[in-house]
Formats: structure tokens, C-alpha cells, sequence
């Protein structure tokens, strides 16, 4: 299911070649920020700027990993799975169709279910 957004924050959020390439190699595979520093050839803190933006825009989602020795660390994985602007009278419509699991879907059935049945409920009263 698509969603709406606002285009000039995707335009933002995607306007710099790092941010681009940083949501490309998250696609490929899940990394860290040192991982898209050096893949990316960019600086950390470019880096941070950037996986920032795409977080705020539900393009990227952070998934914090535990290793054995109980150190934290977060990989990042792209949501994205398409983006389309298109151009209308009033100016740029932007539609986001995100990558979800499975446990994603199913929150997402059981709320709109719940959104239904709330709403039939009402309407009976």
C-alpha cells in the first residue's frame, strides 16, 4: 500500500548523491554507519547526517544487534521499496511504498481491523 508524503521533505531527504547511495547499499544489504562511510567513501559524520534524514522519513529503519560480548551496535536497512512524485496543477504529489516484514503486516492488519470494526460499531449506535 502506498502512502502519501510530503515531496519536499523526500525531495530533502534525497536531494545529496550520499543519501542516495546510503539507501541503495541499505537495500542490498542491512549496514552500519562505518559500513556506509567506507562503501559510500564519505566522512562519519556525513554519514550520520544522512542516515538521520532518512530515518526521519521512514526511508531507513534501525535495527540495533547485540553481539555475544554484549555490545550494542545498529545496522541499518532500507524501508523503501518505491517512490513516485508526480506532477500535478498544484504542484508535486509524492507516494512511498515501503519494504515491510511480516511482522510489520500483520500489526498493520490488526490495526486496520480494529479501525473497522471500531468505525461499523459506531455506525450502528
Amino acid at each position: 500500500m502506498s502512502e502519501k508524503r510530503d515531496p519536499d521533505a523526500m525531495f530533502a531527504a534525497l536531494c545529496s548523491d550520499d543519501a542516495r547511495e546510503i539507501l541503495v547499499a541499505a537495500h542490498a544489504e542491512p549496514r552500519s554507519a562505518e559500513e556506509f562511510a567506507e562503501h559510500c567513501d564519505v566522512s562519519l559524520p556525513t554519514v550520520y547526517r544522512r542516515v538521520n534524514t532518512l530515518v526521519e522519513q521512514d526511508l531507513l529503519r534501525e535495527n540495533v544487534q547485540i553481539d555475544p560480548d554484549g555490545n550494542h551496535y545498529t545496522l541499518y536497512v532500507s524501508n523503501l521499496d518505491s517512490l513516485e512524485f508526480v506532477l500535478e496543477a498544484a504542484g508535486f504529489v509524492a507516494s512511498v511504498r515501503l519494504r515491510r516484514d511480516i511482522v510489520d503486516r500483520f500489526g498493520e492488519f490488526w490495526r486496520d481491523l480494529g479501525a473497522h470494526s471500531t468505525r461499523d460499531t459506531s455506525n450502528h449506535s
